[in-house]
């Protein structure tokens, strides 16, 4: 059971073992929606143009998904609230020396509050959206318990409550602006949709010749792939030239159902990836 009325908490508290936080960031549905959430972070100009300019994604694909994912897993809490916070206050600090000028002559700086927020705020909609489309969509008192976990969780990152939405209503409002408003496409989102054409390269010490690593990566790669466009805002599609036909929407619904079933026939503690499993089996105590 997660309690929906928890304990009143400091501002900027790390979400802990009875939150709705480690219960949807952990979901493994939540693949399904990764690219989209990746696509709407950067079409950001000030985060597109930080990681063109000061990512190594390109050169070190496999090394930059794991070090995401370890960060990802230590600033939601799952291995303790003290690491939590240490991991939320690394994130700042490297944050401050990303800054330059981007393609179109603009100077940018990755702790722009906008910017900042930006990317915090596709982690709400992420684990929302993965429930509304794979899952069971949040009740009213749920999503408003599980915004309350990520404001704290932006306090925590550094980020000001003046720059916060106060409840979910005024969430969508905000998110539905920045679609419309702010996000481009860029180079950044160009490279992303390109790459996301071909399967990763073999991970470091792959054993077997290549062939065998793409014929084993392409079918759940395509799959993925088409999971990210349906999941990104319709506007947006359009605006990044990602062709979706009705036919491609049918068998999405079609998609989404079986999700959805296979994920009410899971029992919960399978829901969730290991590092988030493992959490909370050692908050029960074993």
């Amino acid at each position: 059971m997660h309690s929906l009325d928890s304990p009143a908490r400091p501002a900027g508290a790390i979400p802990g073992p009875s939150s709705l936080t480690w219960r949807y960031a952990g979901d493994w549905r939540g693949v399904f929606g990764a690219r989209s959430t990746l696509l709407l972070q950067v079409a950001h100009p000030v985060v597109g143009a930080g990681v063109a300019d000061h990512s190594d994604f390109l050169s070190d694909r496999w090394g930059r998904l794991q070090r995401t994912m370890e960060s990802t897993f230590d600033f939601l809490g799952y291995r303790g609230e003290e690491r939590g916070r240490t991991e939320a206050a690394r994130l700042r600090e490297i944050h401050k020396d990303i800054k330059g000028v981007d393609a179109g002559g603009r100077r940018y700086h990755a702790l722009n509050p906008e910017a900042y927020l930006w990317v915090h705020a596709t982690l709400y909609r992420g684990m929302v959206e993965t429930q509304r489309v794979f899952g069971r969509p949040l009740s009213p008192v749920k999503e408003a318990a599980l915004f309350r976990e990520w404001r704290d969780l932006a306090l925590a990152l550094g980020i000001t409550e003046r720059h916060l939405p106060d409840g979910p209503a005024a969430f969508r409002t905000y998110f539905d602006g920045m679609v419309e408003d702010r996000l481009e496409r860029n180079e950044t989102v160009d490279l992303l949709i390109e790459l996301d054409r071909k399967p990763l390269p073999p991970p470091p010490n792959w054993p077997l010749p290549k062939t065998v690593w793409t014929g084993l990566a392409l079918p759940p790669g395509r799959v993925l792939r088409k999971t990210g466009i349906a999941t990104l805002p319709p506007v947006l599609r359009d605006r990044f030239g990602l062709r979706w036909t009705a036919g491609d929407q049918r068998r999405f619904d079609v998609l989404a159902r079986s999700v959805r079933l296979a994920g009410a026939l899971t029992p919960e503690p399978l829901r969730h990836s290991p590092v988030a499993a493992r959490a909370m089996r050692r908050s029960r105590g074993g």
